[in-house]
């Protein structure tokens, strides 16, 4: 009689060997990397601009607002699409879901543009 677990041993060997590279590749990147710093590796890489000030000034609000506006809308489009390719299969109850889904995501965007959120001027 077989083993039930005998299908399952291609993937234990997989998550073992990427389990050993894991900690491998690291140690061997740390035993044997360069590590004299020099006027040429603390340049910015190809075209990045050169560092200047801190690392640890502050940013305004407004660009962690847009991030997370750019997220709720970018997640709007990821339920958008599937909706739109079984829209038939849906029937009505799929349209008046979207539609309330929609407009709720319409009405947050109407309330985050009348309190200034994207407005970049102020």
């Amino acid at each position: 009689m077989e083993n039930p677990l005998t299908p399952y041993l291609p993937v234990a060997v997989v998550l073992l060997l990427a389990g050993v590279m894991a900690v491998v590749i690291p140690l061997l990147a740390g035993a044997l990397g360069p590590r004299a710093m020099s006027q040429v590796k603390s340049e910015a890489f190809e075209g990045g601009n050169a560092p200047m000030g801190s690392a640890r000034q502050r940013f305004a609000v407004k660009f962690y607002v847009v991030a997370l506006l750019f997220i709720v809308f970018d997640v709007e489009a990821v339920f958008l699409y599937p909706w739109a390719v079984n829209f038939k299969a849906l029937g009505w109850f799929g349209y008046i879901t979207m539609a309330v889904f929609a407009s709720t995501l319409a009405a947050a965007l109407a309330y985050v543009w009348k309190k200034g959120a994207l407005d970049w001027e102020s």
